[in-house]
């Protein structure tokens, strides 16, 4: 094949729900990638699960499948969804179900990628030497074992090569790479070698710029946004790659946003690390080889990348819990605002000191004044017109976070005046769920793919 057309539809779970519908319908692609998984979204959908057998993935994604799937079939587009989440399987049963009841069932071959859940094999991993050091602190996970909520593996690419190699339309995922979900086509189409170092880093980069969706053709832009034009209708993003290991980034005409070589610099450098070794399952890519070029309207080349050899290890990522907080707001208006809420936080403060109460961290933000830039306080000596008291509490003390909720309240009437923004009421106690990133040889796990039905 000559070029093949790469469309993200998804750059997290809860992006815009059209985008995928606009990717199928707007101009021809030949496969759709979508991103769902951040590492809280794991432990979300396992609480989900816990609670209900069936649940634990992206619902969005079958409710997108009801509406797309025929334009899918008569296109002969490719799916790539990491929507399996913590229940793949439970995400493919519903697909296919969607896929009966539209009578495409037997035009559709879902493959399953699974096996990256280990919070099963926790216990026997550390009991054999397996310390799941924590990448940041160094602990072992041997600290957290009992309140571990989610351990995830992050594969790559391979397992769906394979699926893609064995005829599957629609391939759903448990935890993989954001970047193997545009790698694996690229692999599968061209005839890549797992081992060819630079083509790896190509596709893995090309992964990198659009698994954000629309933040490299135009939103979240930090230079010039206001002048770019209708991010209602945002294009998002679609890679058309050569089997060369070249790539041009661009989007559907017609559609809003913007790509330029500035859009998708913002986005290389996101969560890149160091720029000489991004590390995946795949290859360890050198951002510092990318070559960018404008190509014309809403089109840049990118090529020259190099790469080196993957590791042995996978990444594993894992949640625990960690203790309760609580957040509550409170507005308070002109005039003398900024000190209105100053004065509000101290008493509060001085009562929960008052009642001996343990909290881990206390911490007090005037929005609109030093939330984002606590160095700027004051307002610059003007008398700002509202501020919004935002108070966060956390302790292992759940009774402390709860009293905390019932002290906010009282402030309205026995606190400073004109004061608003309470109508939700008391805020909530949440459990903490704490991240614990760490490390595993790829010889102690496996990925797995096969397919339903």
């Amino acid at each position: 094949m000559k070029s093949i057309r790469i469309a993200a539809g998804q750059g997290f779970w809860g992006d815009w729900l059209e985008a995928p519908v606009h990717q199928v319908r707007r101009g021809p692609i030949d496969f759709l990638m979508m991103d769902y998984l951040a590492e809280v979204t794991m432990s979300i959908m396992m609480k989900q699960r816990l609670k209900n057998p069936e649940a634990g993935y992206a619902r969005d994604f079958v409710d997108l499948m009801r509406e797309i799937l025929p334009d899918i079939v008569k296109k002969n587009i490719r799916v790539l969804a990491n929507a399996g989440g913590v229940n793949p399987h439970g995400c493919a049963k519903a697909v296919k179900a969607v896929a009966d009841k539209l009578g495409l069932g037997t035009k559709v071959k879902i493959a399953v990628v699974h096996g990256d859940n280990i919070i099963d094999r926790i216990p026997e991993l550390l009991k054999s030497g397996h310390h799941l050091n924590n990448l940041d602190t160094g602990g072992s996970a041997e600290q957290v074992a009992a309140k571990i909520q989610s351990a995830n593996v992050y594969f790559g690419a391979r397992p769906m090569v394979e699926a893609l190699d064995q005829g599957a339309n629609i391939i759903i995922t448990g935890r993989v790479t954001d970047t193997g979900l545009t790698l694996a086509p690229m692999i599968h189409s061209f005839g890549w070698s797992f081992d060819d170092w630079d083509k790896m880093s190509a596709g893995t980069i090309a992964g990198h710029i659009i698994e954000c969706g629309a933040q490299c053709s135009g939103g979240n832009c930090s230079v010039n946004w206001s002048e770019i034009p209708r991010l209602d209708d945002v294009g998002f993003p679609i890679v058309e790659a050569h089997a060369d290991g070249s790539f041009f980034v661009t989007k559907h005409e017609g559609t809003g946003g913007r790509i330029t070589v500035q859009t998708v610099k913002e986005q290389l450098v996101y969560e890149m690390g160091d720029p000489k070794s991004y590390i995946t399952p795949d290859c360890v890519a050198d951002f510092t080889s990318i070559q960018l070029e404008d190509a014309g309207k809403d089109r840049v080349r990118v090529h020259s990348i190099k790469g080196r050899p993957a590791t042995e290890l996978y990444k594993v990522s894992m949640s625990y819990l960690d203790g309760y907080k609580a957040v509550g707001t409170l507005v308070y208006t002109w005039p003398e605002a900024e000190q209105k809420a100053r004065a509000a936080f101290g008493m509060l403060k001085r009562r929960l000191d008052a009642l001996g109460l343990k909290f881990d961290e206390v911490l007090c933000e005037l929005v609109g004044v030093d939330a984002c830039w606590a160095e700027m306080t004051g307002g610059e000596g003007q008398d700002i017109p509202e501020v919004t008291l935002r108070v966060g509490v956390r302790s292992h003390d759940e009774r402390a976070v709860e009293r905390f909720t019932k002290e906010l309240a009282p402030l309205i009437l026995n606190g400073p005046p004109s004061v608003t923004g309470f109508a939700g009421g008391r805020p909530a106690v949440q459990q903490i769920v704490a991240y614990w990133p760490a490390l595993i040889a790829k010889s102690v796990v496996s990925p797995i793919m096969e397919f339903v039905g």
